[in-house]
């Protein structure tokens, strides 16, 4: 364990995540973890590590000064990222030096934004997790003056990278039948679909409002014993306005629920920002089933897709720091 970074000023919204908790739903503890879980993915494909701990942004960072010289990989929402005034790539991994300090603005696109390190933030860990859950008093916010750890590098040379952008979808985000989606008319289940929703503003890592201005009320719906729910499953409380529940979400619930998003695409409500405009399409469960292990292969592909940063001359201040030719022999060499 080595000291990282000294946390100068930071966001009121900054903890600590991972892929959270696995088997706890028993003892009334959700998944937890990243909102985006596929951000943690660009994260780990571009330090070259898994199960990591970062840091994850709701909306904005802070002031981070290095401690020590450490990789860092920036994923997630678009953020304005500077090393000591200089711009960074998002979705990329770069090296940097003790001494210098790293600042992370507001979020200009999507909400969660994720800062991970090479050998991953050493803190606590409950029941296997590194992750921060507020309302069940786990894991750690971040606050300023705090100077955060990190464990032993496993590939300190891999920087440089970056992944594609990935444009960002107009796809309906998929969903597939709950016990109680039959409990809705076909006509409310069409309706639901052909409805376009905006993100509303009241929402957390709990869940998010779907407003539209139509009601999807179950009749006599509201006399629904409590049952297991979980992260992507969306409610229709009694005034008819569907909740999409988030990584944070409770346990268990009385709400009916009219669908349930696929895991791969519950990143797409989370970093959605209030105003976005959200719609739905019930798929099979066997069509599900099949898109979830098509993402699972994908996202252990990322790695592969790392490409070498491309950067302008012109824009390089440091030019005779950078390694512009490598594997370079003699002239006598065969």
């Amino acid at each position: 364990m080595t000291p990282a970074i000294e946390v100068i000023k930071v966001g009121p919204a900054v903890t600590v995540q991972d892929a959270g908790w696995s088997g706890t739903l028993a003892s009334g503890l959700s998944r937890g973890g990243v909102a985006d879980t596929f951000a943690l993915s660009c994260v780990g494909a571009l330090l070259g590590q898994s199960d990591t701990a970062v840091l994850e942004m709701a909306g904005f960072g802070g002031t981070f000064k290095f401690v020590n010289n450490a990789r860092i990989a920036i994923a997630g929402a678009g953020m304005d990222v500077r090393l000591d005034g200089s711009a960074l790539l998002n979705n990329a991994v770069h090296r940097v030096e003790a001494g210098q300090v790293l600042e992370i603005g507001a979020a200009r696109t999507g909400l969660y934004g994720y800062l991970g390190i090479g050998g991953g933030f050493v803190t606590p860990r409950f029941q296997g997790s590194a992750s921060t859950h507020r309302g069940a008093g786990l894991g750690q916010v971040i606050e300023a003056g705090q100077v955060l750890a990190m464990g032993v590098d496993p590939k300190p040379e891999r920087v440089g990278l970056v992944l594609p952008n990935m444009p960002k979808s107009s796809a309906a985000i998929r969903v597939v039948a709950t016990a109680h989606t039959d409990l809705f008319s076909t006509q409310v289940r069409v309706r639901f679909e052909e409805t376009v929703f905006t993100r509303g503003a009241a929402g957390n890592r709990q869940g998010v409002a779907l407003e539209s201005g139509e009601s999807f009320a179950l009749v006599g719906g509201q006399s629904i014993p409590s049952e297991t729910v979980i992260p992507g499953d969306i409610q229709v409380p009694g005034q008819g306005a569907p909740f999409a529940l988030l990584a944070d979400s409770q346990t268990t619930g009385g709400y009916p629920r009219i669908a349930a998003v696929l895991p791969c695409d519950i990143a797409r409500i989370a970093q959605a920002v209030a105003g976005d405009e959200l719609r739905f399409k019930f798929i099979s469960r066997e069509e599900g089933i099949k898109i979830e292990r098509a993402d699972r292969k994908a996202r252990a592909q990322l790695s592969k897709r790392c490409a070498p940063i491309l950067r302008d001359p012109a824009q390089m201040n440091d030019l005779l720091s950078y390694q512009l030719i490598s594997g370079a022999i003699s002239g006598e060499s065969e």
